[in-house]
């Protein structure tokens, strides 16, 4: 190995710290996180207001619709007034392909923001914890409550949090199921029993999992059973913004006594207060570990301490290891891996845009009769036979005039009326193409079928086929 590669070379030490004083807490003991005010705390509250859109937005509507309706037993997808169907579903692989990018993008750059201020299971965690603080009191309450014998007391109070937390559950399960049905009338068919069974199913797994992933398990669930978790360190390197401990100002530790001075000490004063307020129970000091969601409460809870010592804040701060160790930042724009992941994101947006704007209203696909290609008439004249596949995407019936411009002299039949379209469906027809034979060239003779919306011109379709006739 050459000593420029030896030089370049990251170790788990430099970007994860000692691992040997990692504190992974695999099920046997229970977290109670300190909750505490503070910047990121406040940030967190309002990201997690996003998910507002999950219980509300169903019950937005678009004219005679929802406004947003995945229709699955139709297999229409409504978004305002997009209606897309099976065949333009390639953009969904592009909008997940977005997406997924994206979340390598910015876990390069700033770890797992995600996890700690967007992610489902964080936000309903959170939200369990604070009804588990306001029904049980504070850290040191809760947890003598849970060494406590059961008694009615207890019972009563163990009673009230887990129906709420069932309660939240079922709201979730039934907003999840608002996004595939009618949710305004959802509630009425629900109650009085006439929903489908898998409505009743789907409402029953999502309260129960809810309850169990959020109220019971918690950061186990972002430990054991979270994919991303797993695979998400090999998107970090030196460079990636983290929150981490100032090792250099910090250390030594040494507890701050009244009267004594600290000449000898660093900043850190071990009151163990962002060990307290962490969701999963790390102790960032350790170095960054696989349990930090990057939520950033141990910033606020220390920053908090600093403001109290008169010492400044940043002890613990969102920095990369390359800036704890003193050397300049590299920008977004010199970094390989970003680069490449925007580029991917760059090219998945163009594509989402263009199918937006190139989905149409009306999509016709025409198939020529092969068995025979053509038919020689009585009159002399030669006759192609066609299947017009005319695809209306709007939520009405469409009346439709159907042309054809190809050989001199030519006649379609079967299109002389408007064809009426079924609302978004595809209806098929039947149609016929006769030529007199002097006007004809060649074998194959280039034939166009349009279509066209009589109550919106603009509402148009074309497809290009071939007119057939016997060789010259």
């Amino acid at each position: 190995m050459t000593e420029t590669t030896e030089k370049n070379k990251i170790t788990v030490d430099e970007i994860y710290g000692d691992t040997s004083e990692w504190h992974l807490n695999t099920g046997d003991e229970r977290i109670y996180a300190k909750r505490m005010a503070g910047r990121f705390r406040s940030l967190k509250w309002w990201l997690h207001s996003v998910w507002i859109v999950f219980f509300l937005g169903q019950y937005l509507r678009w004219g005679d619709r929802q406004a947003v309706l995945f229709n699955i037993p139709d297999r229409q997808f409504h978004i305002l007034g997009i209606t897309i169907l099976p065949q333009d579903v390639w953009m969904l692989s592009l909008l997940l392909l977005f997406f997924a990018i994206l979340l390598a993008v910015v876990t390069s750059i700033a770890g797992r923001v995600y996890c700690g201020f967007f992610c489902f299971q964080t936000v309903w965690t959170d939200v369990f914890m604070w009804i588990e603080e306001k029904i049980e009191g504070q850290p040191a309450a809760r947890r003598k409550l849970d060494q406590s014998p059961w008694n009615m007391e207890k019972f009563r109070i163990k009673t009230i949090k887990y129906l709420s937390w069932l309660v939240i559950g079922f709201l979730t399960g039934m907003a999840f199921v608002g996004w595939f049905t009618d949710a305004w009338a959802l509630w009425p068919q629900f109650f009085t029993l006439q929903a489908s069974s898998t409505i009743y199913i789907t409402v029953l797994l999502f309260t129960v999992g809810t309850y169990v992933l959020a109220g019971i398990m918690r950061e186990q669930t972002c430990f054991w059973l979270c994919p991303y978790a797993r695979i998400q360190s090999v998107m970090y390197d030196t460079e990636t913004i983290l929150p981490t401990y100032d090792y250099k100002r910090g250390e030594p530790r040494g507890r701050l006594k009244k009267g004594q001075p600290q000449e000898d000490k660093g900043d850190c004063i071990e009151c163990g207060q962002c060990v307290a307020v962490c969701p999963t129970g790390i102790d960032i000091r350790a170095g960054q570990q696989e349990g930090c969601i990057t939520c950033g409460l141990c910033i606020d809870a220390c920053d908090s301490i600093m403001d109290k010592i008169n010492k400044s804040r940043g002890l613990i701060r969102y920095a990369s290891y390359d800036e704890i160790e003193g050397q300049p930042a590299v920008p977004l724009f010199k970094r390989p891996r970003v680069i490449v992941y925007l580029g991917i994101i760059t090219l998945a947006f163009c594509g989402i845009l263009y199918g937006l704007t190139h989905l149409g209203s009306i999509k016709m696909q025409v198939l020529h009769e092969r068995q025979p290609l053509f038919v020689m008439q009585s009159d002399g004249s030669i006759q192609n036979k066609f299947v017009l596949k005319i695809q209306n995407k709007t939520s009405a019936e469409m009346k439709a005039n159907v042309t054809a411009k190809g050989p001199k002299g030519m006649v379609l039949m079967g299109a002389e009326h408007p064809l009426l379209l079924k609302k978004a469906n595809t209806s098929s027809f039947t149609v016929f193409v006769k030529t007199p034979k002097e006007n004809i060239n060649q074998a194959r003779e280039p034939l166009t079928f349009y279509v066209e919306n009589i109550d919106d011109k603009t509402q148009n379709a074309d497809y290009e086929s071939m007119f057939f006739s016997p060789q010259h």
